[in-house]
């Protein structure tokens, strides 16, 4: 594997292949685990990660890499072999999320900012030797509007901290994936998300291009343009499409390889079928394809359930929903296909 950011960057977005983000904190994890009526510790946590990574099928067929958390990616398989080792032997880049979460902005309420930057560039060189070759930062904007949110400073403070992370990132020799995700969880309509999605994008590249990122070795993890959740409207994929597109092509620049979007509370299918519809209307300048954690994970965490008898069975469930989200970053996917499985 060639170490150039711009060859780590295009093999992240490789033909029909995605990212798995593996990345939940263990208080994320934990209310999953709760879900399923498993106890989460340190061995059920690598356990479940472990049955997914040895998934040698998927793996290697679908998966272009795997965002891992700081615990994961220093934990080793029930057989002594490192994770990190198993995800390589896939084909597959092993990633690092390094931001330390969504914080409250002071004086700004409702909305938050994104820390992580304290000791960033000595903790992404101990990424770099223990494997990890591109890492995630995740901004989060809400959504309210009634209330002032977001403001243009939380947009501003965030594309500037994306920013800061991305720059890092390059000089350790790690790509950056920069991911500002305007939530979908409000009543906002899908009209809004649109307007809000390009302030964010807009300022994201122009902090980049001031932070003088080489975009070329950079991936985008955005979420799609959908109405909120709680506004009591589904938007059709092809709608979804439509405005994601429009809304990329009026701010992304071409240089960007890649955008690998995230799923963001969607349904399984539905990600799926969203994506879909966003490859079917090609070609686009950039590769379109997932970084999903929850749109890929559900279905195997409830077949496996904790159970070392349901291994099997966990991995059928994820090497299916990879299966399917190949297909629709290749714009190939049908929803008949969900029922022949």
């Amino acid at each position: 594997m060639s170490e150039r950011l711009e060859d780590i960057a295009a093999a992240i977005v490789a033909d029909g292949k995605g990212l798995l983000a593996a990345d939940e904190s263990s208080g994320t994890i934990k209310k999953r685990f709760d879900v399923i009526g498993v106890e989460s510790t340190a061995d059920s946590r690598r356990d479940y990660r472990e049955m997914m990574f040895r998934a040698s099928d998927a793996m290697t067929r679908y998966i272009s890499g795997v965002i891992l958390y700081d615990e994961t990616i220093r934990q080793k398989a029930a057989d002594g072999t490192p994770l990190v080792d198993i995800i390589k032997a896939s084909g597959a880049i092993p990633g690092i999320k390094v931001d330390a979460g969504a914080k409250p902005l002071a004086g700004f309420p409702g909305d938050t900012i994104t820390e992580g930057l304290d000791g960033l560039r000595e903790r992404l060189a101990d990424y770099y030797k223990m494997g990890a070759r591109f890492a995630k930062w995740r901004a989060v904007i809400d959504i309210e509007i009634s209330k002032g949110v977001p403001s243009a400073t939380s947009i501003g403070s965030n594309a500037h901290a994306l920013a800061r992370y991305a720059a890092l990132c390059q000089e350790a020799g790690i790509v950056p994936i920069v991911e500002p995700e305007v939530l979908m969880d409000g009543a906002h309509d899908i009209a809004t998300c649109y307007e809000i999605s390009k302030a964010t994008l807009i300022k994201l590249y122009t902090e980049l291009h001031a932070a003088r990122v080489v975009l070329e070795g950079t991936i985008l993890k955005p979420n799609m343009v959908l109405a909120g959740k709680k506004s009591g409207k589904v938007s059709s994929p092809e709608e979804v499409a439509e405005k994601t597109i429009k809304l990329f092509r009026e701010t992304v620049p071409a240089a960007v390889p890649g955008i690998a979007f995230l799923s963001g509370g969607q349904e399984d299918e539905e990600a799926t079928a969203n994506l879909n519809a966003i490859n079917a209307i090609g070609p686009h300048p950039w590769k379109l394809t997932f970084s999903y954690g929850r749109a890929l994970q559900a279905a195997p965490q409830k077949a496996w359930s904790g159970k070392a008898a349901n291994v099997a069975a966990g991995q059928a469930a994820f090497a299916h929903r990879a299966h399917m989200n190949h297909l629709a970053a290749l714009g190939k996917w049908q929803p008949a296909l969900e029922k022949a499985a």
